[in-house]
């Protein structure tokens, strides 16, 4: 049996649109739009859930029903406070250190459909200026504001401006793909994911899968409900597709997919594991193994909802998650060979 892979600069075209596009946590249609543009490009029909989630499906040869679940929502902030120096506040968004978006060009996202750049920094931004003072600063909240872009020294002038409380604010993603290969951005969690999803679908409709393959991109998994609601009722099984992190003490590479058994929600099903572990070998696939201790994923979100399904997760290795992130082409290749591999039962 041929072993079909996805098409790289395909898959690469989409992750960087995605990434390119603001979505932070529950300010998603963009992406979500983007999606349902490039699934209609290849003459498949998605369907969203009311929560806005997406969902889309592949008829398999097989009795049995296979879900991927991915996220396109990521960290990002609102609108807290309209100072009176004309700055604005945060209200962070996802997990995430003041001190991984200092410094991060934002857009501020206003109700009349304006957008405004700006910096996030913080109240003493300047060495010159603080000296010592600005290298003890504890990067919190309570001091860190964005500096909008705009000629206003006032709260009035700020609102003037058509900015408001509760307006959302994105990060600049800044993608870029090195010669070497490598993919630097933020967000890679999880549109690296959600690229795949893409990369997998166009390839399964030439290779089609033993499993009936589904597919559900959910948008509010940084704030740990995403998959709560929306898995299609015939899944037989829950497969989580979310980034790996790497870091001291991890197996995790930036180089490979990652089948992650256990993270701060407890472990996740053994035999279905068990199961991604044989697809991979016989795929010929090289599986990275490992636990993380401060994650959660749209598989545990799932089955704290009520999910009667075994659940597994595995993902890209992505160094610096929650800041600027890198991954590499290998890791993506990596994830929907995977991906492929379990759904056509290859041997």
């Amino acid at each position: 049996m041929s072993r079909p892979t996805i098409d790289l600069p395909y898959t690469l075209d989409v992750l960087v649109r995605l990434l390119d596009t603001p979505s932070p946590t529950g300010f998603t249609e963009g992406a979500v739009r983007l999606v349902e543009e490039e699934l209609r490009a290849l003459g498949v029909t998605p369907t969203r859930t009311r929560k806005g989630a997406l969902t889309w499906e592949i008829a398999g040869q097989g009795e049995k029903h296979v879900t991927f679940s991915g996220h396109v929502d990521t960290l990002g902030a609102m609108v807290k406070y309209i100072k009176r120096t004309g700055r604005v506040t945060l209200s962070a968004l996802g997990g995430y250190d003041w001190a991984t978006v200092e410094g991060e060009d934002v857009r501020v996202h206003t109700q009349s459909g304006r957008v405004i750049s700006g910096t996030v920094v913080n109240i003493r931004q300047s060495t010159h200026v603080h000296g010592a003072a600005l290298r003890t600063l504890q990067r919190e909240q309570s001091v860190m504001e964005v500096r909008l872009d705009e000629s206003t020294w006032s709260a009035d002038e700020t609102r003037a401006l058509g900015v408001a409380v509760g307006d959302f604010v994105s990060f600049d993603a800044r993608p870029r793909v090195t010669p070497a290969g490598y993919v630097k951005a933020r967000h890679l969690d999880n549109k690296a994911a959600v690229a795949v999803f893409l990369g997998v679908t166009r390839a399964l409709q030439e290779h089609l899968p033993t499993s009936t393959t589904a597919f559900h991109v959910t948008t509010y998994e940084e704030v740990g409900h995403g998959a709560a609601t929306g898995i299609p009722s015939h899944t037989d099984e829950l497969i989580a597709v979310d980034m790996a992190a790497v870091g001291e003490q991890q197996q995790s590479s930036e180089h490979h997919v990652t089948l992650c058994v256990a993270d701060s929600g407890g472990p996740y099903d053994h035999a279905l594991s068990n199961r991604l572990r044989a697809s991979a070998q016989r795929a010929g696939v090289a599986l990275c193994v490992d636990i993380y201790p401060y994650y959660a994923s749209d598989g545990t979100a799932a089955w704290r909802a009520g999910g009667d399904y075994p659940v597994a997760l595995i993902g890209p290795g992505v160094d610096a998650s929650h800041a600027y992130e890198r991954t590499h082409t290998d890791a993506l290749v990596a994830t929907g060979a995977l991906m492929l591999a379990h759904v056509r039962g290859e041997s």
